[in-house]
């Protein structure tokens, strides 16, 4: 059984559906979630499907050794970043080397790096007419989304398409390929 944890700053939308696509695996389970925001939604998401969470301060992501008792306590083998909004320190690159992915809602190289986040990032894409937008699966190193690019995914934009509509279809990129990527590097 290969443990995953999630890091999550936000809703949580991506973190319950990575939850739900390995509910029932015999091969892949999320064991918990950690996030540096009390207030975000992700709690209560995860918490009623039965995955704990936890809050940690900044302090303690940029130390990691806070974070990284908890991963061994829960036994984790991999971490997935959803929606999490801090950068990942170098202890922790250390103690989980090339097992640490996130997803980035554009296609990398454009439209990333520090700030490029959310909204920000589907207003960048229409702002500049892009003709397709999408999503970049890649390994966390010590910057900014320049991790190796493991996978992406296109969706087509119309020149009427508001930085709204932009968001729903690269949502949906994210729903039907984050957790087949995730499955694809454990197994």
């Amino acid at each position: 059984m290969k443990n995953i944890a999630i890091f999550a700053s936000g809703s949580g939308t991506n973190a319950e559906n990575i939850i739900r696509c390995f509910a029932g695996s015999k091969a892949i389970k999320v064991a918990a979630v950690l996030s540096n925001n009390p207030k975000a939604g992700v709690h209560a998401r995860v918490n009623k499907l039965g995955v704990p969470s936890f809050v940690f301060s900044q302090d303690e992501f940029t130390e990691a050794e806070p974070i990284i008792r908890k991963l061994k306590e829960y036994d984790v083998d991999f971490i997935v970043l959803a929606g999490f909004m801090n950068k990942i320190s170098e202890a922790l690159l250390l103690a989980f080397p090339h097992k640490i992915i996130n997803i980035h809602p554009a296609l990398l190289p454009k439209y990333g790096g520090k700030g490029m986040y959310g909204m920000h990032v589907h207003e960048a894409v229409v702002a500049a007419g892009e003709k397709e937008s999408g999503i970049t699966i890649h390994y966390i190193n010590e910057h900014y989304d320049e991790g190796a690019i493991i996978f992406q995914a296109t969706c087509p934009l119309e020149p009427d398409d508001t930085p709204e509509d932009v968001a729903s279809k690269v949502h949906a990129l994210e729903y039907a390929h984050y957790p087949r990527v995730i499955k694809a590097l454990l197994l």
